[in-house]
């Protein structure tokens, strides 16, 4: 009973510090505030928004799949080579991290869970810190998942993701707005959602182009939970049927904007905007790609829940899903399409993760590109994938197209 009332004292005394902040957040300032007994307090600094393409008509996003940080510089590395690496700790991922940023100069990041290893983070806000540093210096728009790692400090999953909301620059979200889930209980579902890191980040048209105001590509952010008993068995997490209703739901809700933009563009673009999906454990038809054509590296077993909860069949019946991107195994990079869909691995990023002797970290980048009307920009015409290795070069491999708009006319 004691251990209950302490918790809910703690969950009640978060609600009052993001009441705080929620006031701080208004006064839409980066200075510092003097509070009571003289101590400072930084305003978040937020990018700006919406999401957008470029004037160039392009919108890149870098995947960090499974950073693992630790304790930053006293963090050792796991499955290097000793002859490559003298010293490795979490300052490598770090250091790594800074180059992608620096090499591909991306306009959105996006981290798909175990972003620290929390078995090995002492305190999970200096981890958190540490870990999505280079994003927050940096400047560049950045959203969260949580993989099955993050909760095993000092907070919990509902803590971590309103910390990491918190963040510079973050645009992430514990959950669905309110009125999200009041127009899904409508519907006749419920209306709440499983998980904490629920959302949906809507990029916008370019800069001078008629879509300026519209959205032209939704990018969905699921939370596929840690761990879960099944029948008295223990297996990984997964998304639940709440999760689903909602993401159908808010795929549905952008037809019939879309459809009155067909109209303006000429038919130049598809009936919906295009969509993508990040989260952290992958689905169980992951592993029929074993058996198929798929672009990278299976080298190890899927680990995924024994539960098939419908996604693959949920993101087929929307329409818009057009790529995937997960993480959780870290040995696994490779793009493989299920009916219709492509799933792409991000490959392990942090060096506190387990590897691969000999086989280096590596990043995902995805390129979305805007079809070219005769005056202005159109809508997503194209989507691109590649990896990046953290090697002298950086090299660069296996690129590919993801999806291509096809007109009907």
């Amino acid at each position: 009973m004691e251990s209950a009332t302490q918790k809910w004292k703690w969950k009640h005394s978060l609600l009052y510090l993001a009441f705080i902040f929620s006031i701080l957040y208004s006064l839409n300032s980066h200075d510092l505030l003097m509070l009571r007994h003289g101590a400072l307090v930084r305003i978040k600094k937020n990018p700006p928004l919406p999401l957008r393409f470029r004037s160039d008509g392009t919108f890149k996003i870098l995947q960090v799949a499974d950073l693992h940080f630790g304790n930053g510089p006293i963090t050792r590395c796991r499955d290097i080579s000793t002859s490559d690496f003298r010293h490795c700790t979490d300052l490598n991922s770090t250091r790594f991290f800074h180059r992608m940023i620096q090499a591909e100069n991306p306009d959105f990041i996006a981290f798909t869970g175990d972003n620290i290893f929390g078995s090995s983070a002492t305190d999970a806000a200096e981890s958190l810190f540490g870990a999505f540093r280079p994003a927050m210096e940096s400047g560049i728009p950045w959203a969260a998942v949580l993989g099955n790692h993050d909760q095993e400090s000092t907070m919990d999953r509902e803590e971590l993701m309103f910390f990491i909301s918190l963040l510079d620059y973050s645009v992430s979200q514990i959950n669905p707005s309110v009125e999200e889930l009041s127009d899904v209980a409508k519907t006749g579902k419920h209306g709440s959602i499983d998980g904490f890191g629920n959302y949906n980040l809507r990029v916008f048209g370019a800069p001078g182009s008629h879509l300026v105001n519209s959205s032209v590509l939704n990018l969905f952010f699921l939370d596929s939970g840690d761990r879960e008993t099944v029948e008295g068995i223990r297996t990984y997490g997964y998304i639940k049927q709440s999760q689903l209703h909602w993401l159908s739901h808010t795929s549905k809700g952008f037809q019939g904007q879309k459809q009155d933009i067909d109209q303006l563009a000429d038919g130049l673009m598809s009936p919906k905007p295009p969509a993508l999906a990040f989260f952290h454990i992958p689905i169980p038809e992951i592993r029929q790609l074993y058996y198929k054509q798929i672009i990278g590296q299976f080298q190890e077993a899927v680990a995924c829940s024994s539960v098939n909860s419908g996604v693959l069949q949920t993101l087929v019946s929307m329409g818009d899903v057009k790529g995937v991107f997960i993480g959780h195994d870290h040995n696994n990079d490779f793009c493989g399409k299920l009916d219709g869909i492509w799933f792409c691995y991000g490959g392990g990023f942090g060096y506190h993760g387990y590897g691969k002797n000999g086989w280096p970290r590596r990043a995902r980048v995805i390129l979305a590109e805007l079809g070219k009307g005769e005056k202005a920009w159109m809508g997503v015409e194209r989507i691109k994938t590649w990896k990046r290795l953290d090697d002298d070069k950086l090299s660069k491999i296996d690129e590919q197209i993801l999806w291509e708009w096809q007109a009907s006319r």
